[in-house]
């Protein structure tokens, strides 16, 4: 009835709620919960009014009615999955994110029994059958609830469907697990001294201190001690990434590296045990492999005709990649006057970064002045009303409707849509961005506009309800807009002097970004590979993922891999999407393709913006998404390959100039 991986790309994507004239409310705007136990009860009702309609069903003769009703009972489910999710990742008190995690496993578990319903699967099964379906987003809405229906199983066998359901169930609990590990137990590096750290970075970590021999002689019997100050660095992922860029002690680096790619330790089992049940779900469902059930859905249709793309791509970009990592292998053996010294993986960002500076002169902090967050909203308001002929408006929060108090809550014209973009921006309203934030933000905006614009019958094809091949498009597209002189001109200017961001620092933000496209382009690979192996059709001999993953970044990557780590054991997309990473590249090649032809030569125009919204956006996913993109960006933008469909991938070789 209702795909997991949609539920949870929707939640991290946008909430919604219907405003009341009330002065006060709960979180959301939802009355029930204006306390963190008003979960329980958010979940109490949802169960109640689910039960309701599936009696409803149970009565009904095969009609169009049907789909409504079942349309409206994963509508319900959906709300408090929605809710739920978000406030995991974004509300800073424990008690409503530990409330939330309950509801979130509550309803979860009710969904189960909601997909093994067999008064419901009949029911559709009838209303397929008997011709009661009179338009075909309706047909496509029943068809699409069966197939959710028997990826649960229930067209199985009691026996079998009863082990489905307990796989299922524990599927979702390893994957909590693995999460819940990555957030806990990120590993930690204390540095000494903390002179080693730049001065500037330092208060972004805890101060600590040891005891160290001191050189005394006043005593001879009798060691003398200092204390020294040093600081701990957790090596979660943003830290990670913030030392690897800024830090210029090697040594230093180094160590970070190896231990914030060896946490958690304990997602090593719990990714074979989750691989282990994954695989048999997936034998018991008919399938060869998971990475085969999880893509039969989509476009692709199997994992073969995924991991040819992949494997052809990574063919495409080798030799660009191994330039670019020998470009700046030379650099670092003529900064640190080393003929022969070789280029780790704990120095490719911070050599990149130092590159990038030093050819095009960027500094940070003039570029942040041109986009405070008050001006970026401008911005999504300024794409808003060129393209669509729409405005955003900046609405009060009710007490108890926000998490946070810098949280700000913009409605468009359309008086029953509320948005809220999920972004962490220091500071709130006044936080000046970096540009690569201002990328995110025009990312997220692309997801919400895909929710916000969907006009369907049924919400089930709501906005990012679409197959997973696809669903990264518009949020891809919108990135696009990101990098364009014509529209950053428009919003992003000093703020004091009121002058627009210069066209030369522009190019130059752009000339950094593309100067390493190939390394990144073959990082991706490599994630999509990894993602697909693991998932993959499994040898009689139980696999080392380690050593596997090893393997699988020597052969499609330039760089090294580091003897001791397991960086895959902190790769949550496994979790949400296994088997399903390739889908940032398909989403990729279909924007590149649609930028260049759809919306590159006037990209502000109301004709551009008419094509993305009645073409795209509007259809969420209650059109055939090959169909979709071939109205939309003409037959070239796809190609079949095998049983399956693969993007076309000239736009994107165009792009990063291969």
């Amino acid at each position: 009835m209702l795909s997991r991986a949609a539920a949870i790309r929707r939640g991290a994507a946008a909430a919604f709620s219907t405003v009341s004239a009330k002065s006060e409310t709960g979180l959301y705007g939802f009355d029930v919960l204006r306390t963190a136990k008003g979960f329980r009860r958010f979940v109490d009702d949802a169960i109640r009014r689910s039960d309701e309609l599936v009696a409803y069903v149970a009565q009904m003769p095969p009609s169009a009615e049907i789909v409504r009703a079942m349309d409206e009972i994963s509508n319900t489910v959906c709300t408090v999955i929605d809710s739920a999710e978000l406030c995991r990742n974004t509300h800073p008190d424990r008690e409503f994110v530990e409330e939330a995690d309950k509801a979130s496993m509550m309803i979860y578990e009710h969904l189960q029994y909601l997909n093994t319903n067999t008064t419901l699967y009949n029911a559709i099964l009838k209303a397929e059958s008997e011709g009661a379906l009179l338009t075909d987003e309706a047909r496509r809405a029943a068809t699409t609830l069966r197939v959710d229906f028997e990826k649960g199983g229930i067209h199985l066998p009691k026996d079998k469907l009863e082990h489905i359901s307990q796989l299922n169930l524990e599927i979702a609990q390893l994957g909590r697990k693995f999460n819940e590990n990555v957030m806990n137990k990120p590993g930690f590096v204390d540095v000494y001294p903390a002179s080693r750290v730049p001065r500037h970075m330092q208060h972004l970590f805890k101060t600590v201190y040891r005891f160290k021999p001191g050189n005394s002689e006043k005593q001879s019997n009798q060691m003398d001690t200092t204390r020294q100050k040093g600081l701990r660095v957790v090596t979660d992922s943003e830290n990670l990434s913030t030392v690897l860029r800024c830090i210029s002690d090697e040594e230093v680096r180094k160590h970070i590296y190896i231990v914030g790619n060896s946490e958690p330790r304990e997602n090593i089992g719990v990714l074979n045990e989750l691989r282990d049940a994954r695989d048999e779900f997936a034998k018991t469902m008919g399938c060869k492999s998971y990475a085969d059930f999880a893509i039969r859905p989509n476009m692709a249709s199997s994992a073969d005709v995924v991991m040819s793309f992949l494997g052809d791509l990574s063919d495409i970009v080798r030799l660009k990649a191994d330039k670019e990592f020998k470009s700046i292998q030379d650099f670092k053996r003529r900064v640190c006057n080393e003929k022969s010294a070789d280029l780790e993986p704990w120095d490719e960002d911070y050599f990149i970064g130092m590159m990038k500076s030093s050819v095009h002169n960027l500094d940070s902090s003039v570029t942040a002045k041109y986009f405070p967050v008050s001006q970026c909203l401008k911005g999504l308001n300024v794409l808003v009303e060129s393209l669509f002929g729409a405005t955003f408006h900046q609405i009060p929060m009710r007490h108890g409707e926000s998490w946070h108090p810098d949280v700000i809550k913009l409605s468009l014209r359309h008086p029953d849509e509320i948005i809220a973009l999920v972004c962490n921006f220091s500071s709130g309203i006044t936080a000046r961005l970096s540009h690569g934030q201002v990328e995110t933000l025009f990312h997220e905006f692309g997801h919400a506009l895909h929710s916000l614009l969907s006009r369907t019958e049924y919400q089930h094809f709501s906005g990012t309800r679409v197959a997973l091949d696809v669903a990264e498009t518009p949020s891809n597209l919108f990135e696009c807009y990101a990098w364009d002189y014509r529209v950053l001109k428009k919003f992003a200017v000093d703020e004091t002097t009121g002058d627009p961001i210069p066209e030369k620092l522009v190019k130059a933000l752009t000339a950094s970004r593309n100067m390493f496209q190939a390394t990144e382009l073959q990082r991706q690979i490599f994630y999509s590979i990894m993602d697909l192996t693991l998932f993959g059709e499994q040898a009689s001999t139980p696999m080392d993922t380690v050593s596997t993953v090893a393997d699988l970044k020597r052969k499609h990557t330039s760089g090294k891999y580091v003897e001791g780590t397991n960086w895959h054991a902190r790769f949550t997309h496994l979790i949400n999407y296994g088997a399903g990473y390739y889908t940032y590249l398909y989403a990729r090649c279909f924007a590149s393709t649609i930028w260049q032809q759809i919306c590159q030569e006037d990209p502000l125009s109301r004709s551009t913006g008419s094509a993305i919204r009645d073409k795209l956006l509007r259809y969420g996913g209650s059109k055939d998404p090959s169909t979709l993109l071939k109205d939309f960006a003409g037959d070239a933008i796809i190609r079949n390959s095998g049983t399956g469909i693969i993007p076309d991938i000239s736009s994107l070789c165009r792009e990063i100039g291969l």
